[in-house]
């Protein structure tokens, strides 16, 4: 391998690789690098159940090469080049660099070289395509709508960027292949793949600014909303309490936005309502969260032009926390409808609901200091954690281990990570996951960029610590009885609620 040899390669997510009229015909004998990946996994599984020949790499064995190995899906373990050979069709995610020993190969050898999103749109041919978008809120909302749909007996298929906290407490796989028309997926806005979709159901939870390092400003961060609003078949459900999202509903051609159904907190009066440039209006009304009751109750406002027959007013119980989860349940419930489940039958299903992992995930109680593990890694995000912890537990002292996720997003937002990080009592902001970035590129940039923010912010102690296991450990001697310990994050972070529980226990007498 040569420097030429990977320089003449581009690995270009946005860029469709097969036409609006192909299906998984087209394929041939298909590889996937990195098939035991949440994402890869599950594709690789359709393919496979629609009678393509499918071959996968890995690092390592997992519980997902063991389940594609039983279904006949021949994987091999390291990645070289010898491993694509006799496919037709290479697959690769944004985790794959051009210099991946078998997309070299690939490339020599003139194979097609397609990334996961090509696969998923062909995949969504002749189904009930349901695809969630935004900054914040896919995960979530997605696995709202599989659950919901699971439990009304349609068994979707469904590829979802997390794990599902199952009801007796066991984690479901965030991919899985079933046998009913729908598909449900997240749609990725972060390099532009989620305009090759064509969903019959688009939904939007939000469109603050975001991946600003692939968009360049927010004008075109928002523009490319607009155009996966456009490409949807039936409907768009966006969020209208979302000023960004509202936004983009507003920009939207006539012929989309008269398909739209915008959803939000706020009833409207008339003069609103022309305002929403056409769209339908789902209202959340009520919503409430009894202080320690862990139930999330609201009343929902389905207009006819989602139900299909008359107004419904449907009363909703949830056992996920916080006003942003109403919100998220306003439109999975209003997906779920349009694809045919009755109103009340949504809301029964969705009780039932414990949320995606990593979405204020108890992880346990020593000594009265309760550890909870959130995803949470954009500063809206966060707001809305520690809002939600607020109201879940509104007597006790609130603090956050906070890892930062990129350095870029650190920089372009590092005083709105700090303002809502303030929402807490006690703030360490450790070492940042770096992802695809490197350090190098952006000199610099550390945790003590938002905690220099802080300052000045009454009320909050903030600290910068740069290694994540000395910050955890910090965490723990500073608890208190009934206080609230958060690890945030979409990094590694998660693994420090264990070290963070181990501590409690080694110095419990700490705890006064």
């Amino acid at each position: 391998m040569t420097a030429d040899t990977t320089s003449s390669i581009i690995l270009d997510p946005e860029h469709a690789a097969f036409a609006a009229d192909e299906t998984t015909d087209a394929l041939g004998s298909t590889h996937f690098i990195g098939i035991g990946g949440a994402g890869m996994s599950v594709l690789a599984e359709m393919l496979h159940e629609r009678g393509v020949v499918v071959t996968g790499s890995d690092r390592e064995r997992s519980a997902k090469t063991d389940r594609l190995e039983e279904l006949g899906i021949s994987v091999a373990f390291g990645q070289r080049a010898q491993n694509v050979e006799g496919a037709d069709t290479i697959v690769y995610s944004s985790a794959i660099k051009p210099d991946n020993p078998e997309i070299v190969a690939a490339h020599e050898a003139g194979k097609r070289i397609v990334h996961r999103s090509d696969i998923l749109a062909l995949l969504m041919h002749g189904r009930r395509a349901v695809t969630v978008a935004g900054a914040h809120g896919k995960t979530t909302t997605s696995s709202m709508i599989a659950h919901m749909l699971e439990r009304c007996g349609a068994d979707p298929s469904y590829a979802i960027g997390g794990s599902i906290q199952g009801e007796d407490g066991s984690v479901i796989d965030g991919g899985h292949v079933g046998g009913g028309a729908a598909l449900i997926a997240e749609a990725d806005e972060s390099d532009g793949s989620f305009e090759k979709y064509r969903p019959e159901i688009a939904v939007i939870t939000n469109c603050e600014a975001d991946h600003l390092d692939h968009y360049g400003d927010e004008a075109h961060y928002r523009a490319a909303f607009v155009e996966h609003a456009g490409h949807a078949t039936g409907h768009v459900i966006i969020c209208a309490d979302d000023p960004n999202a509202l936004a983009v509903l507003l920009a939207l051609d006539p012929s989309v936005a008269s398909h739209a159904i915008a959803y939000g907190t706020t009833a409207p009066d008339a003069a609103e309502l022309k305002g929403l440039n056409g769209a339908a209006y789902v209202h959340v009304e009520s919503e409430s969260e009894s202080a320690g009751s862990g139930a999330e109750r609201f009343t929902l406002h389905l207009p006819a032009s989602v139900t299909g027959g008359g107004d419904v007013e449907q009363p909703v119980s949830l056992e996920v926390p916080g006003l942003h989860n109403a919100r998220n349940a306003a439109a999975a419930i209003s997906a779920a409808v349009l694809l045919g489940v009755a109103p009340a039958d949504a809301a029964a299903a969705i009780a039932s609901f414990r949320g995606a992992v990593r979405r204020f995930q108890v992880k346990g109680v020593v000594k009265q200091v309760t550890v909870v593990d959130d995803y949470a890694h954009h500063p809206t995000e966060i707001a809305a954690l520690l809002d939600a912890a607020r109201r879940r537990y509104p007597h006790s002292v609130i603090r956050v281990l906070f890892q930062p996720h990129l350095f870029s997003r650190t920089k372009f937002f590092a005083r709105e990570f700090a303002e809502a990080l303030a929402k807490a009592d006690d703030v360490i902001v450790t070492g940042i996951f770096p992802a695809r970035e490197k350090q190098a590129d952006f000199p610099g940039v550390g945790p003590v960029t938002i905690v220099r923010e802080a300052q000045g912010m009454s009320g909050v102690e903030f600290r910068a610590v740069d290694d994540m296991e000395l910050a955890a450990r910090m965490m723990a001697m500073r608890a208190h009885h009934g206080d609230v310990i958060f690890t945030v994050g979409a990094g590694d972070i998660t693994d420090m609620s264990e070290v963070i529980l181990h501590a409690l226990e080694a110095h419990r007498e700490s705890c006064d």
